[in-house]
């Protein structure tokens, strides 16, 4: 099956935002180790190593099942129902935050023992 025709897979979904939807919004601590991208829809969520683990309990919750790497020179998919990587299509940019953004994020909020809270 071509990888447009996927279930769960929307290549033609825009990103919202440039960090983790949630964490930006206030919900947890506020800051992320690493962003993941819904490849169902515009969510940008923080990683499972992340305090808050916004983007793999949007694909649950929401039913999305493939979330893909917003990180530089990252284009893995992983599908949260079956915890499997896959190869998947292009998606639409952006595919990575902004350069202008740190990878652990926003700057302003990573506590200086960040590295010390990975799950």
């Amino acid at each position: 099956m071509p990888h447009d025709q996927t279930p769960g897979l929307e290549p033609t979904a825009t990103p919202i935002g440039a960090g983790c939807v949630q964490c930006m919004a206030g919900d947890g601590p506020g800051w992320w180790f690493y962003l993941r991208r819904c490849a169902a829809c515009e969510h940008i969520g923080c990683c499972d190593a992340s305090p808050s683990q916004h983007g793999t309990k949007h694909a649950r919750e929401a039913g999305h099942s493939f979330l893909t790497s917003f990180e530089p020179g990252e284009s893995w998919f992983w599908n949260s129902e079956t915890d499997q990587y896959y190869e998947g299509p292009e998606l639409a940019p952006p595919t990575v935050y902004p350069a202008s953004q740190p990878t652990q994020g926003p700057r302003d909020k990573v506590p200086r023992d960040g590295e010390r809270q990975l799950h």
